[in-house]
């Protein structure tokens, strides 16, 4: 699936098939609903669910626990627009 394909698929009521926990969690956010975007990323312990993890928590605004997450998934904690970190998720997870 591409990027495109991906922000496309917001335009629907459900999550593609196949999408892996954190960029089901992704998706969820792109479509609004933070609760759910939370429990998809919070389900995946791995690197990729954490980097979900670390933005949702950075969107909310809870800096302490998305260094936390950033920590865990092996990235620096992020500078750039909440929207352009998404799509770096995005792209990054999509392969």
């Amino acid at each position: 699936m591409t990027l495109d394909e991906f922000r496309q698929s917001l335009t629907v009521t459900d999550p593609p098939a196949g999408l892996s926990l954190a960029l089901a969690g992704l998706w969820w956010d792109g479509k609004g609903d933070w609760k759910r975007a939370h429990e998809s990323a919070q389900q995946d312990e791995g690197r990729d669910g954490s980097w979900v993890h670390a933005y949702l928590h950075r969107k909310e605004g809870d800096r302490d626990n998305a260094a936390y997450w950033y920590s865990r998934a092996g990235k620096p904690v992020c500078r750039e627009s909440l929207d352009k970190e998404w799509i770096s998720i995005a792209k990054e997870l999509l392969g």
